[in-house]
């Protein structure tokens, strides 16, 4: 079920920050605290202006700006958008102005929920639920922070088509630097694409015969027909594979896997030639830098490594313990990051000596799909130079670890408690890590099989 697998992710974010709090009781009018999750998914019920209120408290709480930020903020951008959404049904209403302001939390509140209430009362009660969801997403939105969402399960499974276009950054949204041709980065095997006979490179012309870019700009929305898409619906793609010119037109009918999906290993290996250990690393999972040591050392039992190439391509990261012992098998002594709070007291992270050191030159592949913790170990290779970045600038979504909470509807918002900068003290997030060596993976690249990444690691490894 997409509620379990939406709750696990906050439960783990959570989990990372635990020295997180919830406020105290709040006062009479104000609604309950946002909480931490319980160990079993809470039931759904209506989103309603209770709930929008406990996440604009949960902001100010426990977001690490939260002590600073302005009401005004948050809640214009939330009444901006439900206005917005009623024009867009249709349902515009001639007392739907906007409540007066003051920066004054409580009183702002108070005036915001009173104009709010008054016009969903007129409102038809089947449109209720969208209007609250489009209300908190865009207050959260408006904190503009890659690690901060609002997540409402929903009882019914998205299913994806079975491959990750290259511009993609999750449901709806696109990498700003793609100017297009999207194409396929990532192919799931036994998925309704790949059984079609869809390949890695293969470029995205047309979704249900609607460009995925327009003069360079992705179509807003074009991406969730491929990454949200409902069992039984029908996608048509029309696509051209660069290493042979082929134009081809698919329509696939999506449908979810008869058994457990297939699994991939976060971490696999291999040996390249000249003995090089190459390993790739699809998350900063639980224990996968230990998987990630394992694979060297099983890789060089029978012979004497020169080196070893990190593939962190696609990595979209995971918990802050793995990025230091990472760090750590490759240096000792060194600050590696900052987590600073809003006034910008920060707290340096250093690497654990205790961790045996590797003792093998490092290559370390990136893209623009290597992000948040994955931004964070990038960062740690460049700045304190014990390794070499090759391929593409990553992500820049590393804004900071955080930790998850639950509201009445059994939502969960998720928040950055602290903000992330790197060892040097430069912001990463929103700008990210460029390379020492450019070699971006092309889809001609792809299709004929080829990886300059991989090629470049072994030309420095020589």
């Amino acid at each position: 079920m997409k509620t379990l697998k939406l709750f696990a992710i906050i439960t783990a974010v959570a989990a990372v920050a635990s020295t997180a709090t919830v406020s105290a009781s709040p006062e009479a009018g104000k609604p309950s605290t946002c909480r931490t999750p319980p160990q079993e998914p809470p039931p759904l019920t209506p989103t309603t202006v209770t709930t929008i209120g406990q996440a604009y408290y949960c902001i100010f709480d426990n977001y690490f700006s939260g002590p600073v930020l302005d009401s005004r903020d948050l809640l214009q951008p939330a009444f901006a958008a439900f206005t917005r959404e009623l024009q867009r049904r249709g349902l515009d209403q001639a007392n739907a102005s906007a409540p007066v302001l003051t920066g004054k939390r409580d009183a702002d509140w108070r005036a915001f929920s009173r104009a709010y209430q008054d016009i969903v009362a007129k409102l038809p009660a089947d449109v209720h639920q969208a209007v609250a969801e489009v209300t908190i997403t865009a207050m959260v939105d408006s904190l503009n922070d890659n690690h901060a969402r609002w997540m409402r399960p929903t009882e019914s499974d998205s299913v994806p088509v079975g491959f990750l276009p290259s511009h993609a950054r999750g449901p709806g949204r696109t990498d700003p630097t793609t100017s297009g041709p999207a194409f396929v980065v990532d192919l799931l095997p036994g998925s309704a694409a790949a059984n079609a006979g869809i390949k890695l490179g293969d470029e995205i012309l047309t979704v249900n015969d609607v460009p995925l870019f327009i003069n360079g700009v992705a179509v807003p929305g074009v991406v969730e027909w491929l990454m949200e898409a409902k069992e039984g619906q029908q996608v048509k793609l029309t696509m051209r594979r660069p290493s042979t010119g082929e134009t081809k037109t698919y329509t696939l009918t999506v449908t979810k896997p008869s058994g457990p999906p297939p699994q991939r290993e976060v971490v696999e290996s291999k040996l390249l030639p000249g003995d090089v250990a190459y390993v790739s690393m699809r998350g900063f999972a639980r224990d996968a830098a230990d998987k990630v040591l394992k694979a060297i050392a099983d890789l060089g039992k029978d012979r004497t490594l020169r080196g070893v190439v990190l593939d962190l391509r696609g990595n979209g990261g995971g918990s802050p313990d793995e990025v230091k012992k990472l760090v750590s098998s490759w240096v000792h002594g060194k600050t590696y990051s900052y987590w600073c709070d809003v006034k910008d007291k920060c707290t340096p992270n250093r690497t654990d000596d205790s961790v045996p050191l590797v003792n093998l030159p490092l290559i370390t592949l990136t893209d623009r799909r290597c992000a948040s913790a994955c931004d964070a170990f990038s960062s740690a290779v460049k700045v304190l130079k014990f390794g070499t970045l090759v391929g593409q600038r990553t992500a820049g979504a590393v804004s900071g670890p955080g930790a998850g909470w639950v509201l009445d509807d059994g939502s969960m918002i998720g928040l950055p408690k602290i903000h992330e900068i790197g060892p040097d003290r430069a912001k990463v997030d929103t700008v990210g890590v460029p390379p020492d060596h450019f070699a971006p993976i092309t889809a001609a690249d792809l299709s004929a099989g080829r990886d300059p990444g991989v090629a470049k690691a072994l030309a420095l490894l020589k």
